[in-house]
């Protein structure tokens, strides 16, 4: 990974493991880089003061925030509002984010800031599908009773995480089906030689599968579906909050669920943060090639 030639003074403010690997990352690129809301042995933890206003860059955690106006903080033991972080920049700074809210972008911009979501861009999105996989994988080993070889899986959503997925429990000898909407996933599943159902005519299929991973960030599996799924078979939701099961029928019907949303930052936040630290060089970068144009 190329880096950049100058030295930045970048604030690392909240997270998770992967904020706190984005740190030590960054400093040992040669960053000048200090952390608030994020506390962790070998780095030194700030209050929130004025040196915010001298960041080139100021990066929240992914998601920013954990409640309205709350920065997403699970490393420490302070609350951090938006509110006072934002207050303290100066008009044209720049602040990156992941799963950047309406509300949080409204805020930053309402100050003159500059807003970008790490996130949302393709390379980071791809980059932090693999360890959503891998971790997958490492979730289902644990919580089944049987091997992923000769396991019937159904995957439901066929984007970055979902072929990944798909792909790397193939490996193990699990017998993978795909469910989605779109017909050109469902043409990209036939192409990689899987089974496939049109995600919309999904029901009494859903008896046959000892593994159900969905990866879909909408209501998949309501409470008309779940009446047609394996009573032992488990169930691992890998969707954003509120997730695609619905929570309360699956409890009431007995079914095994684990809602696993931001599994690269439990199982591989090292490989997370790298994808969050390019993802912010990238940035950087474009907007710099941007002045000198």
């Amino acid at each position: 990974m190329e880096h950049m030639d100058q030295e930045w003074n970048l604030w690392v403010v909240g997270g998770d493991l992967r904020q706190r690997a984005l740190a030590r990352l960054l400093r040992e690129d040669g960053h000048t880089v200090h952390i608030a809301g994020l506390e962790c042995e070998g780095l030194a933890t700030e209050p929130l003061g004025p040196g915010l206003a001298l960041a080139h860059c100021v990066i929240l955690p992914l998601p920013v925030t954990r409640a309205e106006g709350i920065l997403h903080t699970p490393l420490s033991r302070g609350l951090v509002a938006l509110s006072d972080l934002l207050d303290r920049l100066e008009p044209g700074q720049i602040l990156c984010g992941g799963l950047v809210s309406r509300e949080v972008r409204a805020e930053g911009e309402k100050r003159g800031l500059r807003v970008f979501d790490y996130y949302a861009r393709e390379e980071c999105m791809v980059a932090n599908a693999v360890p959503t996989a891998e971790g997958a994988v490492q979730v289902a080993m644990e919580e089944l009773p049987f091997t992923l070889h000769s396991t019937r899986v159904l995957v439901l959503g066929f984007g970055r995480v979902g072929k990944l997925t798909a792909h790397r429990m193939r490996a193990l000898g699990a017998r993978v089906t795909v469910a989605a909407s779109r017909y050109e996933d469902l043409a990209w599943a036939a192409a990689y030689n899987y089974e496939s159902i049109r995600l919309e005519n999904l029901s009494c299929e859903l008896g046959g599968f000892q593994l159900i991973v969905n990866t879909i960030p909408a209501r998949v599996l309501d409470s008309r579906r779940l009446d047609w799924v394996n009573p032992e078979a488990f169930l691992l939701d890998l969707a954003s909050a509120p997730g695609g099961v619905d929570r309360e029928k699956a409890e009431a019907l007995g079914l095994r669920v684990l809602q696993a949303p931001g599994l690269p930052g439990r199982t591989a936040p090292v490989t997370a943060a790298m994808a969050i630290r390019d993802s912010v060089y990238h940035i950087l970068w474009e907007l710099e090639e941007g002045n000198d144009g």
